[in-house]
């Protein structure tokens, strides 16, 4: 599992980190003195698990969790027990109140590697067969061939797809995250925190949209770079 450890404290960081290096299942991306810069990397690169701290200057830790992808599991590492009613407000995995016993650790991490075991399965019940050159999705209780090269653009709204084509439109059940790791690279881009295009339908863009057919997409800040950086090499190549 990815995470990230948000907390003020910099002793408090390196505690929490030493931990997760003794768990073999978890992959520190970044560690992060506020919610705010925390914030701009979640935007950008998909996490599995956050260890939150809640009192902090500026964005507090209940306030961030609000405020993150659905999927996004939650654990809290805080100095003070009274935030622990606020944490089940927004479905956290544990609470553990520092100094953090390295066996209620282990014991919340394992709680949250069972749990996103069960949400990407029940992700991928939603996606039937990946090929090559096309898919099937579950879509009103029947699967539906979904030709790749057909596909437009798709476009998350909370736990549902619409995959938009030219003639037709197919909505499923599934996160943004799982379908597109699953999509051919070459061929699909995250344009923003809500949709994924096909590089191919993209008939013009500037600095702000990409525009296929009659629709026009908004480029993410945090996906600019990488997006016209993926277009430019291209036009060398």
């Amino acid at each position: 599992m990815k995470c990230i450890i948000v907390d003020d404290e910099p002793i408090a960081r390196k505690g929490i980190n030493r931990l997760i290096d003794e768990i073999s299942q978890l992959q520190l991306l970044g560690s992060f003195n506020s919610a705010e810069s925390a914030s701009d990397f979640i935007n950008k690169e998909p996490v599995d698990l956050v260890f939150l701290d809640i009192n902090m200057p500026g964005i507090n830790g209940i306030e961030f969790a609000r405020n993150i992808p659905k999927h996004t599991l939650i654990i809290f590492t805080t100095a003070y027990s009274e935030y622990a009613l606020d944490s089940y407000e927004v479905d956290a995995i544990d609470y553990l109140v520092k100094p953090i016993d390295p066996v209620k650790f282990r014991r919340a991490v394992n709680k949250a590697i069972t749990y996103h075991s069960l949400l990407m399965e029940e992700d991928k019940k939603s996606l039937e067969t990946v090929e090559d050159d096309y898919i099937f999705v579950k879509s009103d209780r029947k699967y539906f061939k979904v030709n790749l090269e057909e596909v437009l653009f798709i476009e998350g709204l909370k736990d549902y797809l619409i995959i938009q084509m030219e003639k037709q439109r197919i909505i499923t059940r599934m996160t943004l995250k799982t379908m597109y790791e699953m999509l051919p690279a070459n061929t699909f881009f995250r344009i923003n925190k809500s949709y994924i295009v096909n590089k191919k339908h993209i008939q013009s863009f500037d600095n702000n949209d990409v525009f296929i057919k009659t629709y026009e997409i908004a480029i993410g800040n945090s996906y600019r770079d990488e997006f016209f950086n993926d277009f430019m090499n291209k036009q060398k190549g």
